[in-house]
């Protein structure tokens, strides 16, 4: 979780990540930050977030987005 914390305070130092529950369906993470976060998530997890993952439900809070990467390694 520390890991991913970090990557999402480099890509938004302005939000905060722990508080925050609707990251995209309040307009706080755009298609921009979705792919610079996706981008990373990748690199540093060595996963293939798909098109079929990009919904905002994976992507509208931290422990969404941790249960992602999760289930992308397991697989």
């Amino acid at each position: 979780m520390e890991e991913l914390m970090e990557i999402l305070e480099e890509i938004r130092p302005d939000v905060d990540f722990e508080t925050e529950q609707f990251l995209v369906k309040d307009g706080i993470l755009d298609s921009i930050d979705i792919i610079m976060i996706v981008g990373e998530l990748n690199d540093t997890y060595d996963i293939e977030i798909q098109p079929k993952d990009l919904i905002p439900e994976n992507f509208n809070n931290v422990k969404a987005i941790l249960a992602l990467v999760e289930r992308l390694q397991e697989e």
